[in-house]
């Protein structure tokens, strides 16, 4: 029958990818069981994206799409992984809806999985420019003064998981807090989840604009380093709850 396979996606105002995406990754589905599924939220997006994820589907039926407005990338990557294990998925696959990751390359990690629970994308060369690079290394090292590990890609959007391993730790963080995947793989390296990383290509974006830019970017960062203290503090109790069973 094989295990269930559920590939998630943020959307904001994609409406010059998101047809090429979908048609792109939904064949990757065929990898998991009948129950599979490509979910994707749209977060109030201002364009078209909506109106042709719903054209989508009719040739799509495995499709599905939750539409929230006003949601930020990292409420709707929460938002996706609660739904994900809430419907029953073996594996949580996570990517972006801009183009910029290549399905060709999912094979590599769906091989991996009967000797990890994890496998993490690793994008050693950036096609969003030097400017991103940075604030990457930047996030890894916080990570780093906050939870004790250094991880290789705090951030990737190319993430395959077991989605029991997720649901360790997704409460860890609330619910519209903005890195979740930072956040992961902090929890994964700090208490030592079967964890791989596999260098991934990371194209430039392949149409539209990205409404995140640098001063968003440091925003959405300082901003959710303001967090990383009480989610430490989360995790000094979730240690507590392990230890006491």
């Amino acid at each position: 029958m094989g295990e269930t396979l559920y590939i998630v996606m943020p959307a904001y105002n994609e409406e010059a990818n998101i047809r090429s995406v979908v048609e792109e990754w939904y064949p990757i589905l065929e990898n998991g069981s009948e129950k599979s599924r490509l979910v994707i939220s749209d977060g109030g997006s201002s364009d078209s994206t909506l109106d042709i994820l719903y054209e989508l589907k009719e040739n799509y039926p495995k499709l599905e799409i939750l539409p929230r407005p006003g949601t930020d990338h990292g409420t709707k990557v929460i938002l996706l992984y609660k739904y994900a294990i809430a419907h029953g998925a073996d594996w949580i696959f996570q990517t972006d809806s801009d183009g910029q990751t290549v399905p060709e390359e999912f094979a590599e990690f769906w091989e991996h999985k009967d000797q990890y629970d994890v496998i993490m994308g690793n994008r050693k060369k950036r096609g969003d420019g030097a400017g991103r690079k940075v604030v990457e290394t930047i996030l890894r090292i916080y990570l780093k003064i906050f939870f004790g590990v250094m991880v290789p890609d705090a951030n990737a959007p190319f993430r395959l998981m077991r989605s029991q391993v997720v649901n360790k730790y997704i409460d860890l963080m609330p619910e519209d807090f903005n890195l979740p995947n930072a956040i992961l793989a902090a929890c994964f390296a700090k208490y030592k989840e079967k964890t791989a990383y596999l260098v991934v290509t990371f194209q430039p974006r392949q149409g539209g604009k990205n409404y995140m830019n640098m001063k968003r970017i440091f925003k959405i960062g300082a901003d959710s380093i303001g967090n990383f203290s009480i989610i430490k503090k989360s995790m000094k109790n979730y240690e507590k709850s392990i230890n006491n069973v």
